[in-house]
């Protein structure tokens, strides 16, 4: 009974096998090549490309800043009629730019159809009260593979808040 017991906490101490991912390592490059235009496309302001981009379906999903006090800050913009609009306001509120870092770029699969990608960035944006300075937010994206394309199932956009006051 000890022995078994003890070859039990044996396997919980070494964890759980290591999942291996359901996309391989050329999917997960196609996918990130597509974050990487997504950024391109955002800073130029090329909404329609964006549009082509994301998954056409009311159940696409935008997460970002509310310009309507009355809705919240951030709020969920469903479909796409909502989200070229949604992109539209903030585009044509003056300069756009997202600077992802690259290097803490993660994309992973859940699914052979479906993935998830996550990085930091820095944007700076004058919409809805902003100011021009930039800040750090997190973008996690969902993929979905339609057809032969991977597209862009939801976006969300999270500001990173400021860290907390040090009590001295």
């Amino acid at each position: 009974m000890f022995l078994a017991a003890l070859a039990g906490l044996t396997m919980l101490a070494a964890g759980p096998a290591a999942a291996k991912d359901p996309l391989d390592a050329r999917t997960l490059g196609t996918i990130k090549s597509q974050f990487a235009t997504l950024m391109d496309l955002a800073n130029r302001h090329d909404i329609g490309a964006i549009h082509e981009m994301f998954w056409q379906s009311p159940s696409a999903l935008l997460v970002a800043k509310s310009a309507i006090p009355s809705e919240g800050n951030w709020v969920g913009f469903w479909g796409n009629d909502a989200i070229d609009q949604k992109l539209h306001d903030i585009a044509a509120s003056g300069p756009v730019v997202l600077t992802p870092d690259m290097a803490k770029l993660k994309v992973v699969g859940l699914t052979s159809g479906v993935a998830e990608s996550y990085a930091p960035l820095t944007i700076t944006v004058s919409y809805a009260g902003q100011d021009g300075t930039p800040k750090p937010f997190l973008l996690i994206i969902d993929w979905i593979k339609v057809a032969k394309d991977w597209k862009i199932a939801s976006e969300i956009i999270l500001p990173v808040p400021p860290a907390p006051a040090v009590k001295s």
